[in-house]
């Protein structure tokens, strides 16, 4: 029985509600996307508003605060908390009515954001606001902070489309508050929702002036609560009062929101400016023409975009260093085009804008991205530095915007800071992230004294400190400078009726915590021990990597690019890149998880982390838990014995050249009886067969062709080699015809299977033979091309990064998949013969490491019709769904994009060059006839896919 008497008392009065109270079920939570670390006592994941209710009265029986969570994506840190947190997105997380008629919705606390308006689309309908976190904030947390979004312009603050809240309140009690007041879910408690209801009264009869005089001037004016919908000419909205309160009166389970209709016709203008002072200059005049969208950004964004992701990440965009996007809606496309032409010539007239266009579909796409990402990608920008949120949410009337940014900026030249701006513009909202020092105590000192400054800056402008992410633990303590005595204790009066112990998300508006408590300093370097990595691209090595990841949560979606596969399966915070980068934090930070490199709780966040490398082109902030997780394994294994399948797959390329001399028996024996044995043996599941091996006499054959005068090396790594030689042979071919003639080398390995097993001194002295074998002969200077596109990103990116040579800098300037070398070097004027249509999966590693360079690209600028992508991982990924522990997971991914692809299209041709996802093909085929063929085989002038 558990020594806790939260978790003992949680059991007895919520009876099968899941209680996480260990250090590897609660570490993560100690975290939103703020600057703030609260490790909580326990995280609870209730199913129901009755489990809520047990919680909250177990909670105040002992006196433990309360924290409501959901996406966990808060940048002001309202979502963190030291007592029980109640995680929503798990179970509680039902769309539970669709009212087309009235448009409006009935769903759970914890729902999706995109997950309601992919449910509704089909009526034409969405829900309005619509903040850049939509693929995993919930509907509850943007009601705790009053979120609003990218067509705030439009639709406003979350507070305008909510009917009804059902809350649960720290005694328990369940109740429904609605336009008009508060009732009672059970008509058992009206006499305790009627005395509560009361006391609300008397205290907006108490504070009419100030409440009339202070709140309600601006549309994003969100900072403290919004009592002016309880004003008697506002019919006491109750539920519109309680939008924006962050958890600290009430729990809310479930809402009742109201929806809007979609425009059959929309179009984006991009704008741009020579800085985002002239861009706002014009926001009032483009205000003038009903835009949906009017938001903003500066260069360091982009910047950062494109070097991670490549050039082609950024499509679309005018000249300038400053950016408007515009969107433009109506009921017919073409009206809207001559709205949008008269716009621009209006601008250009203005003189300020320094160029401007209408963006094509694939250019939206692009440019949405852009912007959605800006939190992310202004926290670790392509120069390396870093920058944090604090004060990123201020917002003025739009009228004012020019003027406060002018203000605002010189404010930051005052204090020798620099900001990344972006937002809102169009309603007056500013976001920022700003490069603090909050890792000395004298760049706290400073810290703090500049948010009292932008404070006072931001009310002369008329503003308001908050503008859709709340007060949280960042501002909370600077209301005192927006507002007066009065109004502050109208606040206090507001929480002390629902909550009189203060219990409820304790040190948010009322009562604030200091601005620079709690923080989350720096992450300390790992004790003890040299990490083999070299982490080029972070100045504090290991735990600078470990600290790119700022809770944005990205890696929470459930679609869009491919990151995170693990948490798409599961659904589990632990399971998640995030999840996985707060316990390596909390590992370095030694206090919470204690044992570090020998931590089981770390091991177990990372065991099914598939090393897809997804999240290091999807992650905004460039997190690449693949590589964190080989220095972890390597470190957690030192000295000890590993897994079975360590030696057994992480082994495969030698064994494997042992294997070609005896191909044909091997095979016979492996897909016999002692095959399964020889699985269990290994650590391998018996429920896939095991592929077959090839002999080296296959491999002769398909190379035998010289070459006088190459112009690119093959290089045939440890997979082609031992599963399926004719793809070397189809690549060369393929690489003749479109004018690059080739001669292979064989023999060599890029060390990958020792990389994801975490073997890194082996697979060191392996990349070192290999880079040494490339780095000099005739051939050295000549691109090389990989068939196989993890064994390409390994050499392009884990042997730089693990060896740290110039030498393996040179080998991996010169590596390309076969698609990037089609993409870049031919010479002739080639057409192969390609089918009308395709079901392709590209490899997690080709997506991450060449992500400017897309087989789907490729395929269609050679003649393919359709190209039907499973945009997603496998789910074989390497070793990882060859572990007998990791099947069923593994195939849970395939679940989510390759296997729905597969049956909606049953007689298609697919492609899949990557071994491990054709070996999931053919096991999902099931001997249907179905086979995978790779890129060269299907392009192969010699050759019948």
């Amino acid at each position: 029985m558990t020594a806790d008497p939260l978790v003992r008392l949680l059991a007895e009065t919520a009876p099968g509600m899941r209680v996480e109270a260990k250090a590897g079920g609660t570490a993560p939570y100690a975290y939103d996307a703020s600057n703030y670390r609260v490790a909580p006592r326990a995280v609870a994941f209730p199913r129901s508003p009755a489990e809520v209710s047990a919680a909250l009265r177990a909670c105040k029986e002992l006196g433990v605060s309360v924290t409501a969570r959901g996406g966990g994506t808060s940048m002001a840190g309202n979502a963190v908390g030291p007592g029980l947190v109640l995680d929503f997105s798990r179970g509680m997380n039902r769309i539970l009515s669709v009212d087309q008629e009235n448009r409006t919705a009935r769903v759970e606390a914890g729902v999706v954001l995109d997950d309601l308006r992919d449910a509704v689309a089909p009526h034409g309908l969405t829900f309005g606001p619509d903040p850049s976190s939509h693929s995993r904030c919930t509907i509850g947390g943007m009601i705790g902070n009053d979120a609003c979004g990218n067509r705030s312009v439009r639709h406003g603050r979350t507070s305008g489309h909510v009917e009804a809240l059902e809350i649960v309140t720290i005694d328990g009690l369940h109740a429904i508050a609605d336009h008009t007041g508060l009732r009672p879910a059970d008509p058992a408690d009206y006499g305790a929702v009627a005395e509560l209801e009361a006391a609300l009264r008397r205290l907006i009869g108490d504070h009419l002036a100030p409440i009339r005089t202070e709140l309600g001037r601006i549309p994003r004016q969100v900072s403290g609560y919004q009592l002016h919908h309880l004003l008697p000419e506002n019919g006491f909205d109750l539920a519109r009062a309680l939008v924006g309160t962050e958890g600290t009166c009430a729990v809310v389970v479930a809402a009742t929101v109201r929806l809007v209709t979609t425009s059959p016709a929309v179009t984006l203008l991009a704008l741009g400016y020579d800085d985002v002072v002239d861009a706002a200059e014009d926001v009032p005049e483009i205000l003038r023409w009903n835009p949906t969208a009017v938001e903003g950004m500066d260069a360091a964004i982009v910047a950062t975009m494109r070097a991670r992701r490549g050039p082609g990440s950024v499509t679309g965009l005018p000249d300038g260093s400053a950016w408007l996007y515009v969107e433009l809606d109506g009921d017919d496309e073409a009206d809207v085009a001559v709205r949008a032409g008269e716009l621009l010539d209006t601008l250009k007239a203005r003189g300020r804008m320094v160029d401007g266009r209408v963006a094509d579909s694939e250019e939206r796409r692009s440019l949405w991205r852009v912007r959605e990402d800006g939190a992310g990608l202004a926290a670790r920008l392509v120069d390396g530095g870093e920058s944090w949120p604090g004060w990123e949410d201020a917002a003025v009337a739009p009228e004012n915007l020019a003027g406060y940014l002018r203000d605002f900026r010189a404010l930051l030249a005052a204090h020798r800071l620099t900001g990344v701006l972006y937002g809102h513009f169009g309603a007056g909202c500013v976001h920022v992230r700003i490069d603090f020092d909050l890792g000395s105590e004298e760049g706290r000192d400073a810290t703090r004294r500049f948010l009292h400054e932008a404070a006072e800056v931001v009310v002369r402008h008329g503003g308001t400190l908050s503008g859709e992410h709340g007060d949280g633990r960042a501002r909370s303590e600077l209301l005192e400078v927006m507002y007066s005595p009065a109004i502050i204790g109208a606040f206090e009066a507001f929480k002390r009726v629902f909550d009189p112990d203060g219990l409820l998300n304790p040190g948010v508006i009322v009562a604030p915590a200091a601005v620079d408590a709690d923080l989350a300093l720096d992450v300390p370097q790992p004790q003890g021990r040299t990490t083999l990595f070299t982490f080029p691209h972070d100045e504090d090595g290991f735990a600078g990597a470990v600290r790119r990841c700022v809770g944005v949560g990205r890696c929470r979606g459930s679609s869009g690019g491919v990151m995170c596969p693990s948490y798409r399966a599961t659904g589990e915070e632990n399971h998640s890149t995030r999840g996985r980068a707060r316990m390596l934090q909390e590992m370095l930070r030694g206090d919470v998880v204690r044992d570090g490199w020998r931590s089981t709780e770390v091991k177990d966040a990372l065991d099914l982390c598939l090393s897809c490398k997804a999240c290091s082109s999807d992650c905004p902030t460039g997190v690449d838990m693949a590589t964190y997780k080989a220095e972890f394994l390597h470190q957690h294994y030192r000295g000890r014995i590993r897994p079975r399948s360590h030696y057994s797959l992480g082994w495969l390329p030698a064994t494997s050249k042992l294997a070609g001399h005896v191909a044909r028996p091997l095979n016979a024996v492996l897909r016999g009886p002692l095959g399964k044995v020889a699985a269990w043996l290994g650590g391998v599941t018996t429920r896939r067969a095991i592929p077959s091996f090839a002999s080296r006499r296959a491999l002769r054959s398909v190379l035998r062709t010289a070459v006088d005068r190459p112009a690119a090396l093959l290089f045939v790594d440890s997979f082609t080699r031992a599963f399926r030689p004719q793809v070397a042979g189809a690549a060369a071919r393929v690489l003749g015809a479109a004018g690059v003639p080739c001669t292979p080398s064989s023999g060599l390995c890029c060390g990958l299977t020792w990389v994801s097993t975490g073997q890194l001194s082996v697979a060191r002295r392996v990349m070192a033979r290999t880079v040494a074998r490339l780095d000099r002969g005739p051939h050295r200077d000549l691109p090389i091309v990989v068939a196989e596109p993890s064994c390409a990103a390994a050499l392009k990116r884990d042997v730089p990064e693990l060896l740290g040579t110039d030498a393996a800098r040179r080998v991996a300037a010169r590596v390309h998949t076969l698609t990037a070398a089609l993409t870049d070097l031919p010479t002739s004027d080639w057409k192969p013969v390609v089918p009308d249509s395709v079901v392709l999966q590209t490899h997690c590693h080709e997506y991450a490491t060449f992500g400017g360079r897309r087989p789907r690209d490729l395929l269609r600028r050679l003649g393919v019709r359709t190209v039907t992508e499973a945009e997603g991982c496998c789910g074989l990924a390497g070793n990882f769904g060859f572990e007998a522990e990791h099947y069923d997971t593994s195939m849970a991914v395939a679940d989510l994009a390759l296997r729905p692809r597969l049956e909606e299209n049953p007689d298609a041709v697919v492609v899949a060059d990557g071994f491990s996802c054709a070996t999931q093909v053919d096991h999902l085929a099931g001997g249907r006839g179905v086979r995978a063929v790779h890129l060269a085989e299907l392009l192969d002038p010699g050759g019948d896919p």
